[in-house]
């Protein structure tokens, strides 16, 4: 008000570039350490200043009001920074934005979080926007548009919200839009006058955003469709008998994907130009659902794929935003142990399996081995040296490892009450000589091209567009737990 007040009087500046905002500041104050010349409005000020230099002095005020408006320009940013955390993340949950590393701050609250890609890029923007200009009039018309059209857009937005969200009348939705969007399109006049004043940034930036999304979005889309178009069908699988047509070497073999449900095209194509494949396979998904932490007894989702003797599974692991990812060590242990529980649980709940063969098979929640549930498949280590050997029911299977290695037995620990059959028992065993023999973790990396005879347009977005964007964006966050020595990579290319 201070400022205002002083503009109104002085409105006629003698050069343009002398800016209102520190016209308006003293050239020289004078500071007397005494409590009956301290306003209260600048007690705190002074009196620091007092302790600073601890006598009466002459300084020009021009300094700490700049100090003030630097720190108020800081808190001002924290408005524009929280919202475009919020805006990338929803966008990148959506697919509409490249995958960034994002870091929950918070265990308690779901909202607080920090991207450190685009923290980076707005200071970029900000010196860019700075050392371009070099004018506080033109910033201000471009900062002047962007919140106008910020308004005038949530004001749009809002009508939409009083008709589906609270369900009111479309008259009182018209209503609220003409007598606020009204008033917020004056202000939009008015800035568009001050387009080529530099108001021109928001909209440059604005169409770019645009377009990286619009492409990514378009690339993620045709992405996903070809994968689902794709998915090797059950049928196929079944004609292939227990064998699956190739030869089964030892060990597991652990293929991520993103589908729920079906077997991904990657497996058909490693197959088809490979004919071998491991005595075990897995089908792993991994799904992060918005919630600090996911209970261990609830980890992992299990289910077949297929028939019992095909030894094809398929595992959902969920993690919470807030729930550190276990090194490769320990996710092997949890999730062999989560499937030989559910092998178990499989028998004596389910009787032979799931019956008929369809493409969503009846997923069973498993626990991990760090839950420590009563009755649950556990795995043991013992630093004793002995020969492998069967013992009673509560101990399955002991594997005395390789004498290079630190000699430990590791077996699994089954419950004594429930009774295991023999055809449980056997595949059990296998699933442990597998996790002996080794686990090797398969990834997909696909390479999207457009369909020959697809618009030039299409070639443009697929071929250049959404390749850059993908090859400059981040992976998925359980590949950099994986061990490169044991990581093997399928590259497809897909043409949509």
């Amino acid at each position: 008000m201070g400022q205002a007040a002083y503009l109104s009087k002085h409105h006629s500046l003698e050069s343009d570039y002398r800016i209102g905002f520190y016209v308006s500041v003293p050239g020289k104050f004078f500071v007397i350490f005494s409590k009956k010349h301290i306003f209260k409005e600048i007690l705190v000020f002074t009196m620091l200043l007092s302790l600073l230099f601890f006598s009466s002095f002459s300084v020009k005020l021009r300094w700490p009001v700049l100090a003030i408006a630097i720190l108020q320009a800081v808190v001002g940013s924290q408005a524009v920074i929280t919202g475009t955390f919020s805006i990338i993340k929803q966008c990148s949950a959506l697919g509409c934005f490249p995958k960034v590393k994002i870091i929950h701050t918070s265990s308690k609250t779901h909202g607080q979080i920090y991207i450190p890609e685009i923290n980076w890029s707005l200071m970029l923007l900000c010196l860019a926007i700075t050392v371009g200009f070099r004018d506080t009039k033109r910033m201000g018309n471009a900062a002047g548009l962007a919140v106008i059209t910020v308004m005038l857009v949530t004001t749009c937005l809002m009508s939409l919200v009083i008709v589906l969200c609270w369900h009111k009348s479309i008259l009182l939705a018209i209503c609220f839009i003409l007598f606020f969007g009204s008033i917020e399109a004056l202000y939009f006049s008015a800035s568009l006058i001050k387009f080529l004043e530099g108001a021109w940034v928001p909209i440059a930036l604005s169409f770019i955003f645009l377009i990286s999304m619009y492409v990514w979005h378009y690339g993620t889309i045709k992405k996903y469709e070809f994968d689902v178009e794709n998915k090797v069908p059950i049928n196929w699988l079944l004609s292939l008998g227990p064998t699956l047509g190739i030869v089964r070497v030892k060990g597991i073999g652990l293929i991520h994907t993103e589908l729920v449900s079906g077997i991904p095209a990657i497996f058909s194509h490693f197959v088809t130009n490979l004919p071998a494949f491991h005595q075990v396979v897995i089908f792993l998904c991994i799904k992060s659902v918005q919630v600090p932490h996911v209970r261990p007894e609830e980890r992992f989702l299990v289910g077949r794929v297929g028939p019992k003797e095909y030894r094809l599974y398929r595992c959902i692991a969920r993690y919470g935003y807030r729930d550190i990812h276990k090194d490769d060590m320990e996710f092997e242990k949890d999730l062999v142990c989560s499937i030989a529980e559910f092998i178990r649980s499989d028998t004596s709940e389910y009787g032979l399996g799931f019956g008929s063969f369809e493409e969503d098979t009846k997923m069973t929640v498993v626990g991990t081995s760090a839950s420590n549930l009563e009755g649950s498949i556990r795995m043991s280590e013992d630093d004793q040296q002995q020969d492998s050997h069967m013992e009673g029911p509560s101990e399955l299977m002991e594997v005395k490892p390789s004498p290079e290695k630190v000699r430990k037995r590791v077996r699994f620990v089954v419950p004594e009450s429930p009774q295991i059959d023999f055809e449980t028992r056997e595949e059990l065993l296998e699933l442990m000589e597998a996790k002996e023999a080794g686990m090797a973790f398969i990834l997909s990396h696909s390479y999207v091209r457009a369909k020959s005879g697809s618009s030039w347009l299409k070639k443009v977005v697929i071929n250049y567009g959404y390749d850059f964007l993908r090859r400059n964006s981040r992976g998925p966050t359980y590949a950099l737990s994986i061990p490169h020595a044991s990581t093997l990579e399928v590259g497809m290319i897909y043409h949509v």
